[in-house]
């Protein structure tokens, strides 16, 4: 009596908490977001006064010759991140293994928008057309 009651409760509590994990996806709005891969130093004006690489490789030869190699260089080196610099608006990206490959480059991301982290879960990126 007493296995099938601590049985029945094992499943209730995995049942409630896969289903309170379903309800918090299951509100997220899928979106496209487009935008140059930065780091969070040059698109939030840690070491950039105009919000891109320009500043910085005119400035400093130890950033490199493009905005792929500047981005690198912050996110790898100087403890940033890669965001998404989208107009006036950065976000940051969920999967940075995944942002690394678009490095100063245009992108196309689909995913999700938390608005409270401004952090995109990205469910797909792609070179912008």
């Amino acid at each position: 009596m007493k296995r099938n009651a601590v049985y029945l409760m094992s499943s209730l509590l995995v049942s409630s908490v896969l289903g309170l994990i379903t309800l918090s996806y299951a509100g997220e709005v899928m979106r496209t977001f487009r935008g140059e891969v930065s780091d969070s130093q040059c698109a939030m004006n840690v070491h950039s006064l105009t919000h891109s690489h320009q500043e910085m490789l005119k400035s400093k030869g130890l950033m490199g010759g493009t905005s792929a190699q500047c981005a690198m260089q912050c996110a790898k080196q100087m403890g940033g991140e890669f965001v998404l610099a989208a107009g006036k608006e950065v976000y940051r990206l969920d999967n940075q293994a995944e942002a690394e490959k678009f490095a100063g480059q245009r992108v196309k991301i689909s995913g999700s928008l938390d608005a409270k982290t401004k952090t995109i879960h990205m469910a797909k990126a792609e070179h912008e057309k």
